[in-house]
């Protein structure tokens, strides 16, 4: 696999600023409310979570496939940090931050590997995948939904200008209209 999850390591990427700003595209993009009220994805905490992972695999998939290692790892880093500080303002304890930074990497992890795999094996093994991972095993009409989002949205970022894309100046294509 790739990024070796070790949530204390500093950024390697040369530009905190950028893996900031991109960051920040992500956790505003898994925040929309349309993936709630189009794709069914639950307003939950684990809901948003799977989101912001959604995301940040789509990113790191686009960084890797530029060859911008140093760069995915820095936004990897920054979301284990990010994962980090939330534990903690939440109030969960010291002794128990690095146990929840373990979860939060297996399901990084799980995740982007099943999404990987789902990628090569086409639209509904993907739309499996994100039933399963995002939308608890239901709703699988929205899934396939979500699912052609995902391709598209793959397609977008693969197509940005490199320069424009590892610098931040970029945003995510508009989510859907609701199907009627």
């Amino acid at each position: 696999m790739f990024w070796p999850f070790n949530h204390f390591s500093k950024s390697r990427s040369g530009s905190d600023r950028t893996i900031g700003t991109i960051y920040g595209m992500i956790v505003a993009r898994a925040r929309e409310p349309g993936f709630y009220e189009v794709f069914g994805v639950p307003d939950t905490v684990d809901g948003r979570f799977d989101l912001l992972v959604l995301h940040l695999w789509m990113v790191l998939r686009r960084l890797r496939a530029g060859g911008q290692t140093q760069l995915a790892q820095g936004l990897f880093d920054h979301f284990c940090n990010d994962m980090d500080a939330n534990l903690r303002e939440m109030g969960v304890g010291d002794l128990t931050v690095p146990k929840r930074m373990q979860k939060f990497g297996e399901a990084f992890y799980g995740r982007s590997t099943a999404y990987d795999a789902a990628m090569e094996a086409g639209h509904e093994a993907l739309a499996q995948a994100l039933c399963k991972n995002v939308l608890n095993g239901k709703k699988l009409e929205e899934a396939r939904r979500l699912a052609s989002y995902v391709e598209a949205t793959l397609a977008d970022l693969s197509a940005r200008d490199e320069a424009d894309f590892i610098s931040g100046k970029w945003q995510f294509a508009p989510i859907p209209a609701p199907v009627q």
